[in-house]
């Protein structure tokens, strides 16, 4: 097992290194290449010794903040949690082991969810809860029409 290196030297400088490498200019274009891929597999892809997906998170949020576009990476987290822990989508039926995935996959969203959209978010996973999308439903990308009706741009 090797020793995790992500906090060692400037981070950020050694984060835009290599996506600079692999050919892109912002970490979010490199992101969006990858739509539905987990944040810890972008940070491995990244650097599996020395980058870490709370990094990535980090990154993505500061370029969100700059381009006045944090609601749809909101959406972009949800498509990637989604895409880790329901991979075959919403359960058809909700017993006790899909809806401790379901649940996984909404804390895990929330849990990168910034203060300025914890209520939206908590106000989406009730509806989420309350009115299920259909069986098998997958966001495949921060633009799904389920995920802009439950949580619509409000940055201007």
């Amino acid at each position: 097992m090797s020793e995790d290196r992500s906090w060692e030297g400037n981070w950020k400088v050694r984060l835009y290194e290599r996506v600079r490498e692999r050919g892109f200019d912002s970490l979010t274009a490199f992101a969006e290449a990858r739509p539905a891929v987990p944040l810890y597999l972008l940070a491995e892809e990244l650097g599996e010794e020395d980058v870490a997906a709370v990094q990535v998170f980090s990154a993505l949020l500061a370029e969100a903040e700059r381009r006045k576009q944090v609601t749809r990476l909101v959406r972009d987290v949800l498509v990637r949690e989604f895409a880790e822990g329901l991979p075959g989508g919403w359960p058809a039926m909700m017993d006790d082991a899909n809806r401790f995935e379901v649940a996984m996959a909404l804390g895990r969203w929330s849990a990168y969810t910034p203060e300025t959209h914890q209520k939206r978010v908590e106000q989406a996973r009730a509806t989420l809860r309350t009115t299920p999308p259909p069986p098998g439903w997958r966001p495949l990308d921060p633009d799904d029409e389920l995920l802009r009706t439950l949580l619509p741009d409000e940055e201007a």
